[in-house]
């Protein structure tokens, strides 16, 4: 008979953000005439930038020429956006890449999912808790998190709990651990770490040969000074550390799907002897079996992004849903809510009031003032008592729901 993979059976009963589609789907029946705000997961309302979507039609028109015809494309990109991706992302910050270090995907959530193939299936792993749950549930496909236990944790991972009463700074862990999943602006907490704290975070790695899977899909949101944009700014980090980033907030292309992973060559991991094997190598040799590439025509358009007039353009998107952040943020506040994140990325956390549970809020607030969040206690055991925001909405909607929360949640 035909087995399945039981890992699977190990997963919670279905997708956090499944979860909260059966629940407003569920709401909207029984209310019909609701006018729901989602400030939930964090998809993009505002359209491709102008100079994106001229490059989108130049390049289909050239697929309708047999001049300029594109078939089949390198499976780690073309070298046109790998180019640009190190000329303007990491130069500026100082930081030297080859271009077969650089791999253009659909996506980090595909990469942050698909990296840990690569890896043997005995490592440890450490998150930090709340967490984007594609890390952890990817490893549990895999085998590697080991049993759901009855406080919402896989007993072979290392949670490394952030809360308000630790300013949301992991500590290192206490045992030793082979990969660390570190995600820099947080999703979902929006806070963000200095370079003396991620420091030590590589200095850990390289003493204990283990490797840090940063997670840098929201750095282009980093308002302050002094805030890390790459985990490669930390000296040591390239013998360490593979980077993910993405378009898909950067510059919209949630629905076209663009982004790239960083893989240094420097990178190791050991085989059972001890032997050291490049992860650029296993990488690339993962990618080129199961992945044909991002098309040319989105790669052309990701690669506009990179155009004068089109960082003018993200930028603006950008500062646009900043300033949503800053709405929500400061309107949250004026009514006595413990709020964080905000400032350096476009999500907001805040604490549940009155020590109300997560999934309770969610429904409070869904029920009193029409609005979808997500429930911090789906990121992860120490999320709970938390809830997220986002500001990926419209402006008209993201005042609306605040103004609906300062009059009509009973607090």
């Amino acid at each position: 008979m035909v087995r399945v993979n039981e890992n699977y059976l190990r997963l919670p009963g279905s997708y956090l953000f499944a979860e909260i589609g059966r629940r407003v789907a569920k709401f909207k029946e029984d209310h019909p005439n609701a006018n729901i705000i989602r400030l939930g997961i964090g998809d993009v309302t505002r359209p491709l930038a102008q100079s994106v979507i001229k490059s989108l039609h130049e390049a289909v028109d050239e697929m309708a020429d047999e001049k300029t015809f594109k078939g089949y494309g390198p499976e780690q990109g073309y070298d046109f956006l790998i180019k640009k991706v190190i000329e303007y992302d990491y130069k500026p910050l100082g930081i030297d890449l080859d271009e077969d270090e650089v791999f253009i995907s659909d996506g980090s959530k595909c990469d942050t999912g698909n990296i840990q193939e690569i890896f043997g299936i005995d490592n440890i792993i450490a998150v930090t808790d709340p967490v984007y749950p594609v890390y952890v549930d990817s490893n549990v496909m895999a085998g590697r998190a080991g049993v759901l236990d009855e406080n919402g944790k896989f007993d072979r991972v290392v949670y490394l709990p952030c809360n308000a009463e630790n300013n949301f700074i992991p500590e290192l862990p206490k045992e030793r651990v082979d990969m660390i999943y570190l995600c820099y602006p947080n999703n979902p907490t929006g806070m963000t770490l200095s370079k003396d704290e991620l420091k030590k975070w590589v200095d850990y790695a390289r003493e204990n040969k283990s490797v840090i899977l940063y997670d840098g899909a929201y750095e282009a949101y980093i308002q302050e000074e002094g805030v890390p944009h790459s985990i490669y700014e930390i000296e040591g980090a390239k013998e360490v550390a593979i980077e993910f980033r993405s378009f898909s907030k950067t510059a919209g292309f949630t629905g076209t799907r663009c982004a790239y992973t960083i893989l240094p060559k420097t990178v190791k991991a050991y085989t059972e002897s001890g032997e050291p094997v490049s992860l650029n190598k296993l990488w690339n040799r993962r990618q080129t079996t199961k992945f044909n590439g991002v098309s040319y025509i989105i790669q052309k358009a990701a690669a506009a992004v990179y155009t004068e007039e089109g960082q003018k353009e993200i930028k603006e998107i950008i500062n646009y849903y900043m300033t949503n952040a800053k709405i929500i943020r400061e309107g949250l506040m004026s009514i006595g809510l413990q709020v964080f994140g905000g400032v350096n990325a476009p999500y907001i956390w805040l604490k549940t009031p009155n020590n109300m549970s997560s999934w309770t809020f969610f429904d409070k607030l869904l029920n009193e003032v029409n609005i979808v969040g997500t429930p911090g206690v789906g990121f992860g055991p120490s999320g709970e008592g938390y809830f997220r925001l986002t500001a990926f909405g419209s402006r008209q909607s993201t005042i609306e729901a605040i103004e609906r929360i300062k009059t009509g949640l009973k607090l």
